[in-house]
């Protein structure tokens, strides 16, 4: 499967509302930041994909990055989650956690999942032996479904069910569902282990119109639970999404703000909305 899991996500249990605030057990933000970018540069045969990236995503924040192709969009993912080491500059998970000293499988086990464009789910097993397996771990397909579940598991994937609207669909093979209900099943794969930070990388290409406001209703509902960075060309989809916009351009911050703010920038409109 593409999409990056957490193996222990009990160990690293999902925010609980506390005072308006998210907690995050097991990840410092106790200055509201979950994801702190500061300088980071990347070059490959020459090629500057990131130059001096600069990026603070608040705890709980539901965030929107455009920009064109070959803006930086990817190669920040992929610095983010461990699969690029940086040439230089700093990348931490709360206050502490220094990414660029992780190995993917201990970033994914501190709380960041990915999801890339293309769903990937396991399309033979139905849904509810899916957000299983999720739940089980990397234990094989076989030993995974025979695998009693806690208590606590089996809520959450009831609750998961509910959350990404596949309860009608929970006994349906995951091969026969629509394209947009495969997304919303590797979301729900991926919520199921409680991360703090979702990376979610176009959710909704190849999406009808009632799928995507579904899609952005699903994201805008778990803004505050989770922290969710969005990489997306549909502006029509960023409007649903109401939230801060980030645009990038040759590696670095362009302009930030609302959409309307972004959409009216000289800049912004010269090297990305205007072509």
């Amino acid at each position: 499967m593409n999409a990056t899991v957490i193996r222990e996500g009990d160990a690293f249990g999902g925010g609980a509302a506390a005072g308006g605030r998210v907690l995050t057990p097991g990840v410092d933000v106790s200055h509201k930041t979950i994801l702190y970018l500061q300088d980071i540069s990347v070059s490959f045969d020459g090629f500057k994909a990131l130059n001096k990236l600069s990026l603070d995503i608040d705890n709980g924040e539901l965030r929107c990055i455009i920009g064109p192709n070959g803006a930086g969009k990817t190669t920040m993912m992929d610095v983010i989650t461990g699969k690029t080491r940086p040439d230089a500059g700093q990348a931490f998970l709360g206050q502490t956690l220094d990414l660029t000293r992780m190995s993917e499988a201990e970033i994914a086990r501190a709380g960041i999942g990915r999801k890339f464009q293309k769903p990937s789910v396991f399309e033979a097993a139905s849904v509810l032996e899916n957000l299983w397996l999720a739940c089980a771990g990397d234990k094989g397909w076989w030993s995974s479904l025979r695998t009693r579940l806690a208590p606590g598991q089996v809520e959450r994937i009831e609750r998961t069910l509910e959350t990404v609207g596949l309860v009608a669909e929970r006994d349906r093979t995951a091969g026969l569902l629509s394209h947009g209900q495969k997304q919303w099943l590797e979301i729900g794969m991926l919520l199921i282990q409680e991360p703090k930070l979702l990376l979610l990388d176009e959710p909704v290409a190849g999406l009808s119109d009632e799928e995507t406001e579904k899609t952005a209703q699903l994201l805008r509902q778990l803004a505050g639970r989770h922290s969710v960075v969005v990489v997306e060309h549909d502006m029509h989809f960023v409007a649903q999404l109401q939230c801060k916009v980030t645009v990038l351009h040759q590696g670095s911050v362009l302009a930030e703000g609302d959409l309307a703010t972004v959409q009216n920038d000289p800049a912004v409109i010269e090297v990305y909305l205007g072509r």
